[in-house]
C-alpha cells in the first residue's frame, strides 16, 4: 500500500491539533492551519472521509457561508459502540 501523501498527512495533524471537547475545525480552517490550497483540502478531505481517517463531528454556522459546514474528527479519537458513533467528548450542549 502507498504510503500517504503530505497534504493528507498535514491535513490529520491539523485536525488533531484543532480538535476541542467544544468545537472541531472546519474545511477551510483545516486547510489554513496546515498550509494547503482549499481545492487540495476538499478533495483530500473527501478521501479521508470515504477511507474512514476522519469522520463529520456535526455541522456549525459561520458568517461566511449562508449553509452550515461540517465539523471533523480524527476517526481515532472515536469510540464507536454499537455501530453508533459516540461524539459526547466533541458534542456541544445545544440542541436546538
Amino acid at each position: 500500500m502507498r504510503p500517504a501523501g503530505e497534504i493528507r498527512e498535514a491535513l490529520l495533524n491539523s485536525c488533531r491539533a484543532l480538535v476541542t471537547p467544544t468545537q472541531a475545525p472546519t474545511l477551510s480552517e483545516l486547510a489554513q492551519h496546515a498550509q494547503v490550497g482549499s481545492d487540495a483540502a476538499r478533495r483530500t478531505i473527501a478521501n479521508m472521509k470515504r477511507h474512514g481517517v476522519i469522520c463529520t463531528a456535526r455541522e456549525r454556522r459561520v458568517e461566511y457561508r449562508n449553509r452550515p459546514v461540517h465539523e471533523y474528527v480524527p476517526a481515532d479519537m472515536v469510540q464507536d459502540t454499537h455501530g453508533f458513533i459516540d461524539l459526547a467528548a466533541v458534542w456541544p450542549a445545544q440542541t436546538a
